[in-house]
């Protein structure tokens, strides 16, 4: 019997408002609804809708993944706030939010973003490798990374199935959901997070250090995805909106529904990969747009204490170490945290597990027949 997944399909209208905006009278891009609001419909360009940019030197072109953008909802306008005082200069913002995979690939092909922010390395380099980016992005302090978080569940209000670790992913009937892969950068953390814990001995019942034994669990859980939406955003929103009994997702987008309301319930596995966000300057549309002064200091200003704090108001886990420690009661540890690097980070992660041949395509493949 074929199994199929269910791709929502997403209207038209909201892919052209995400894609181009609608510029609100402060002059920032927001195409659904004000920045901050958790409980609004996700902003999603599609492959059919690409974005379109109109950089120029009073404007920032902003690409990026779908899951930080309330935190961007009020950097923004506190770093427009700080530039007209610096220099007298005001600024436009066009934002545009979809899975990091899809956004990494609009840039690379055209879409003239300024400053990409995505969800992982892999994605930044797409653009690189297009000839695109030519600074050196990783330079910085923190390697380019400008915020972390930690692959999470969510579960419904008082976990009536009881889910408290990767092993209960894998219960029969259980509706699981993810996003996709080839178009979301969460769900390559998501899958990379569940064979990594099951290879490490965090999966009861899977043997440690044993690649068949992990890819068996990775499909014993595939067999129960339900819905693979676009990027972790309009995962987490169908999730809200009644679907599936627990959505794999980053840390952080639990906690900004609950800021908004939601009643579902964050569960921290035991093992859980170190997510690692990047952010970096595209040099060619930098150019091309006259801004790089301004596309310079926005990066730089993300760095700042005052914009970690954000984003840790917003779920996600500094880089700076002094905002970390003081934030950290709103994290909880993670008994096995471990890095990309466990897999060889993401330049042998990426074929291996994501590529035509790779762990996750052959298992999707086989669950899918």
């Amino acid at each position: 019997m074929t199994r199929s997944f269910k791709f929502l399909p997403v209207l038209l209208l909201v892919s052209l408002l995400a894609a181009c905006g609608g510029t609100t009278s402060s002059g920032t891009t927001n195409p659904t609804a004000a920045s901050g609001d958790a409980a609004a419909a996700p902003t999603t360009a599609s492959a059919a809708a690409a974005p379109v940019a109109n950089g120029g030197p009073n404007t920032i072109v902003l690409g990026a993944y779908t899951t930080p953008r309330e935190a961007y909802g009020k950097l923004i306008p506190l770093f427009k706030e700080q530039w007209k005082k610096q220099t007298g200069q005001d600024l436009t913002f066009q934002e545009s939010y979809q899975g990091s995979g899809a956004q990494s690939r609009a840039i690379a092909e055209g879409f003239e973003a300024d400053i990409a922010a995505l969800s992982l390395e892999a994605d930044i380099t797409r653009i690189q490798k297009a000839g695109l980016i030519t600074n050196d992005w990783k330079a910085g302090t923190y390697k380019g990374m400008v915020s972390d978080s930690v692959v999470a569940f969510a579960v419904r209000k008082g976990n009536p199935k009881a889910i408290k670790d990767w092993a209960d992913l894998a219960k029969p009937g259980l509706q699981v959901l993810t996003p996709n892969p080839k178009t979301s950068g969460g769900a390559q953390w998501n899958i990379l997070a569940l064979y990594g814990a099951a290879k490490r001995g965090f999966v009861d019942g899977v043997a440690k250090d044993d690649d068949a034994a992990a890819t068996g669990f990775l499909k014993s859980v595939l067999k129960n995805v339900t819905v693979m939406d676009k990027g972790a955003r309009e995962s987490i929103t169908n999730f809200e909106q009644g679907v599936g009994d627990v959505a794999i997702t980053y840390e952080n987008e639990v906690r900004v529904g609950q800021m908004g309301g939601q009643d579902y319930e964050l569960v921290i596995p035991r093992s859980s990969i170190l997510i690692e966000n990047p952010v970096a300057l595209v040099d060619k549309y930098v150019d091309k747009h006259g801004n790089r002064k301004a596309a310079e200091a926005f990066v730089a200003f993300l760095f700042t204490p005052e914009a970690q704090n954000i984003f840790a108001q917003y779920g996600l886990r500094s880089v700076d170490p002094e905002v970390a420690k003081a934030t950290a009661a709103q994290f909880p540890a993670v008994e096995d945290l471990f890095p990309i690097g466990y897999f060889g980070g993401w330049g042998e992660a990426t074929p291996k597990y994501f590529g035509d041949d790779g762990v996750y395509t052959k298992a999707i493949a086989e669950v899918q027949q």
